[in-house]
């Protein structure tokens, strides 16, 4: 993170924002607890290592204003953005991210983050974007803005006319289960499962498991759960 401080740090009068860090790396909280610090008008009231902690914290603490880091284990950061929304809507969140791709953007956003920045970011920045969340302004690094710029220019993706459990099914061909890790799963006989994934191939004009996954991930027909399997 480039987190060098201002020799002069603008400093507010007002009352101090009450700030919970959310991040699984000690020296990325290491580096945030030291810019809080330097701003007499921020007050760090806890740090959580996982997401569950940070939604647990946020209840405990009640902060102002949370920086999310979205990669958390236990619990997604997304997940733990949508969890502190529905226990302590009045509390802001910042994501606080290395990337930078337009889904996670969009899925922050729509999780309830107020807003988008990466760990790039300055001292002054985040201490802007910290009080413009206070006072409930969205703030969007300019390469989060781009990212969606982007996926809102981009020709719509087919959907191939898949049912609910055609796409499910889908998912987790591309998670690598076969027929029967399938049909346990979802709970569902083998024969059913043979029957979607033979009206997917057919759909998807494709022969093999591999063409469907790469199919799937080319054109976004499963949600993002990580990265492609090796097929």
């Amino acid at each position: 993170m480039n987190l060098t401080l201002p020799t002069n740090p603008h400093q507010d009068s007002g009352n101090r924002i009450r700030v919970l860090i959310a991040d699984d790396h000690d020296l990325v909280r290491s580096g945030l607890r030291f810019f809080l610090l330097a701003f007499d008008n921020l007050e760090l009231v806890g740090e959580a290592t996982t997401g569950k902690q940070a939604v647990q914290l946020c209840i405990q603490f009640q902060p102002d204003v949370v920086l999310m880091d979205l990669m958390m284990p236990e619990m997604s950061g997304i997940a733990a953005i949508r969890a502190i929304r529905e226990h302590r809507p009045q509390t802001k969140i910042l994501a606080l991210t290395n990337f930078k791709n337009p889904d996670l953007v969009q899925e922050a956003l729509q999780a309830g983050a107020t807003g988008y920045l990466l760990k790039n970011v300055t001292a002054v920045e985040l201490a802007a974007a910290i009080h413009a969340a206070y006072e409930g302004q969205r703030t969007l690094s300019p390469e989060a803005t781009q990212a969606l710029i982007d996926a809102s220019v981009q020709p719509p993706q087919p959907d191939y006319g898949l049912t609910l459990r055609e796409r499910e099914v889908l998912t987790l061909i591309v998670e690598g289960l076969n027929n029967a890790e399938i049909a346990e799963q979802l709970v569902i006989s083998l024969s059913t499962v043979k029957f979607h994934v033979s009206s997917i191939f057919s759909k998807l004009g494709v022969s093999s498991r591999a063409e469907a996954i790469a199919l799937a991930w080319q054109h976004k027909l499963v949600k993002r759960r990580g990265g492609p399997p090796s097929v």
